[in-house]
Order: structure tokens, then C-alpha cells, then sequence
């Protein structure tokens, strides 16, 4: 079937991004993958390449466009070229609508330039450790001083994806305690600057996958964090995780479609390339079959993401719709990664061959941004059940 969301500015911006793969990410991927991490100055590159200020207002140095359909063609690309671009998705991704909802005018001023070149990279700071989706039950605080001129922030975070490279963090932490009626009152927003003393990044994670991200443990030891960094007002940081949280599993249903049609692009490729008994992997009926059955697949995860895309772009789409997206794409690409890695043999299980770091990467998609199980408990009270 034709696809209808893409015009041909996306589709020129595909050929762009295409080639800037192929000329500044391919010949040096093997080198990321092994360090654990894209370089720093990778990510000034992104940003002479207008990545970063797509959705950022002209005013501040970007296109000044507001959809997320630019963003949508990256997945798919770089999924196709069976790469990665470090941790910069949560730069634009995740941190990037925070900035926009909650800054005031002066703060933006301050954030979006540098944000926009790659001057300064941005993550968020969510998770802790022992508290995992539940992030009401953070213990992190940030205490205000008696001068009332700054916050006091202590506390940890794990899995924070880009907490290696990151210039800037947003970091959740409770300025008041919860309320008997409301265990999620309390929780504020910080744009914290990773150079400020007490501020330390600790063990580098070793992933499964996603080996070009990195991925840390952040500690926070009395770090003194202005008042004019605060994010929003005080207390309301749930609602304001909780009404970004639509766009980020967008993100992830629409990586995970693109990282499923990849594979089937990998799985085609090599069977039809390799040779067994004389004859084309491609030749046999069951490799037609599993294929066949594939791609049906990844064409139902398309229509899906393509759907969640629209809507999100349209600022209609509902926690539960995300959440919806989020499963069913999620766990499509873990069905097809599966079945393309079988076709590959043993071949499927080295790392030389995309197919293997596809698996592995994607096996977080069905936990990060809320689990599975997470998803479905949405899904479920939308249905009031």
C-alpha cells in the first residue's frame, strides 16, 4: 500500500540523511561499537546537519517546524543502514519537549542555541535504582536553601542514557513529600548542569545491546542547582513526565517498526545470497513462508506507527493510543528480529552481521519507556477494566 505520511520534504531529507550515514557513521561504526559509545564530536556533526533544531523555534537558532515525521525518517534510516546515532535520541526525543513545554523565555535563551548546535547535549534523569516504572517511589531531593537562592539536590539515577556525554540533565526529584491521597505530589524538574560540583557519572553500563549509547549511573552529592533552573513550577514534575510520555513511546513503537522492516531488508538480502545443498536459502518454501509472514507483519506495525505519527503530530495522541502502539510495535519487531536471525543460521549470531546487534538492541523496547506489562495496564483502564 502507498504510504501517505511522508511529502517530499521528508523524502529529500532522506537522501540527506542517507548519505551523511553512508559517508560519516558506516566506515566508523565498528569503532563505536567497540568503545562502547559514538564520540563526542560526533554530535557537533548532528548538529551542523540541522538534526538537533528541527522542532527548535527560528528564534533560537532552529527550522522552526513542529512535527515529529523528520524524526520518524531517521529511525527508519538508521535502522536500514543497521547503525545507530549514539545517545543523541533522548537529546531531541525526550529532553527536547521538556524544554519547550516548561523553559521560560529566558531559559530558552540560555538552552536552545547550544542545544541546537550540540554544544551542550541533554538527557533526562528518571529512573532509580530499586524503583524501575514506578517513579513515584523516587527518593531523590532537591531542598531548597534558606536563602531561597538554590536547591540542594541528593540522590541516584541508573540507566540514563546519554549520561556519559551529557552537558545538561534533567533530573526528577522530590522538593515535598507525598501526600496520603497522592504519592505522586511532590516530584519537580531540574536542568542540571553535569559540570556542578557533587555531580558525578558513575559506572559506564554494559548493555546487552544498544552498544553506541551511552548508558551510566549518576550520583548527585549535594549538588547546588539554581533556582533559574528549575523546570516548571514546583511539585508538578509527575504531571509534566506524564504528559510527555505519549511522544517518547511513539518514539519507541516507531523505532521498533523500523528496526522489524530493517530485519526483513537484512533476512532477504542474506538468504538470497547464500548458498545450502546446491541451492538459494532464498529458494526454499519455508524461507519464502517466514519471510511472507514477516513482512505481513511489519506491514500491520507500519500502518500502526504510521497511524501513532499522525496523531501525535496532530496532538491527538492519547496516553493509551501510545501505549497501544507501543505494545503492538514493540512486539512485532521481537517476532520478526527472531525469525530474520533464524534465516541467518549461525551467521546470525555474529556480531559482523547487522541482524545480531539488531536483536540485541531491540530487546529493550518491550522495558524501557514502561514495560510490556506497563503498556497493557494502560490499555486495560482506557477499556475501564
Amino acid at each position: 500500500m502507498r504510504r501517505t505520511v511522508f511529502n517530499e520534504d521528508h523524502e529529500a531529507f532522506r537522501e540527506t540523511i542517507r548519505a551523511f550515514i553512508e559517508a560519516e557513521v558506516v566506515p566508523v561504526y565498528d569503532e563505536w561499537f567497540a568503545a562502547g559509545q559514538a564520540p563526542r564530536d560526533f554530535y557537533y556533526k548532528l548538529g551542523e546537519l540541522g538534526i538537533f533544531g528541527i522542532n527548535v523555534p527560528e528564534e533560537f537558532g532552529g527550522a522552526g517546524l513542529d512535527s515529529h515525521k523528520f524524526e520518524a525518517v531517521l529511525y527508519e534510516e538508521t535502522a536500514r543502514a543497521g547503525v545507530a546515532f549514539g545517545g543523541s535520541g533522548v537529546h531531541v526525543l525526550l529532553a527536547l519537549p521538556y524544554i519547550k513545554m516548561l523553559a521560560t523565555d529566558e531559559q530558552k535563551k540560555r538552552f536552545l542555541p547550544k542545544f541546537v548546535s550540540g554544544e551542550e547535549m541533554w538527557a533526562i534523569a528518571m529512573t532509580e535504582p530499586g524503583t524501575g516504572s514506578d517513579l513515584a517511589g523516587m527518593k531523590s531531593t532537591a531542598k531548597l536553601s534558606e536563602d531561597g537562592t538554590h536547591y540542594v539536590l541528593n540522590g541516584a539515577k541508573t540507566f540514563i542514557t546519554g549520561g556519559v556525554h551529557a552537558d545538561r540533565m534533567i533530573v526528577c526529584a522530590r522538593t515535598s513529600a507525598p501526600t496520603a491521597e497522592d504519592r505522586r505530589y511532590g516530584i519537580s524538574l531540574f536542568a542540571v548542569d553535569t559540570k556542578a560540583e557533587g555531580y558525578s557519572v558513575g559506572r559506564k553500563l554494559d548493555k546487552l545491546g544498544l552498544k553506541t549509547s551511552d548508558t551510566a549511573e549518576l550520583a548527585f552529592v549535594d549538588v547546588k542547582v539554581p533556582v533559574e533552573d528549575l523546570l516548571g513550577e514546583e511539585n508538578k514534575g509527575f504531571y509534566y513526565l506524564g504528559h510527555n510520555l505519549a511522544s517518547e513511546r511513539w518514539g519507541i513503537a516507531f523505532g521498533a517498526y523500523a528496526q522489524a522492516k530493517a530485519a526483513v531488508r537484512f533476512a532477504k538480502q542474506y538468504v538470497q545470497d547464500r548458498t545450502v545443498f546446491g541451492k538459494t536459502v532464498a529458494s526454499f518454501q519455508n524461507t519464502k513462508f517466514e519471510l511472507a509472514a514477516c513482512q505481513a507483519e511489519v506491514d500491520a506495525a507500519e500502518a500502526v506507527a504510521d497511524r501513532a505519527t499522525e496523531a501525535l503530530d496532530a496532538g491527538e495522541l492519547t496516553p493509551a493510543e501510545a501505549a497501544s502502539a507501543k505494545l503492538f510495535c514493540t512486539e512485532v519487531a521481537h517476532r520478526v528480529i527472531d525469525r530474520c536471525l533464524q534465516l541467518h543460521g549461525g551467521y546470525g549470531f555474529m556480531n559482523e552481521y547487522p541482524i545480531a546487534r539488531l536483536y540485541a538492541d531491540n530487546r529493550v523496547n518491550r522495558i524501557y519507556g514502561g514495560t510490556s506489562e506497563i503498556m497493557k495496564s494502560i490499555i486495560a483502564k482506557d477499556m475501564g477494566l
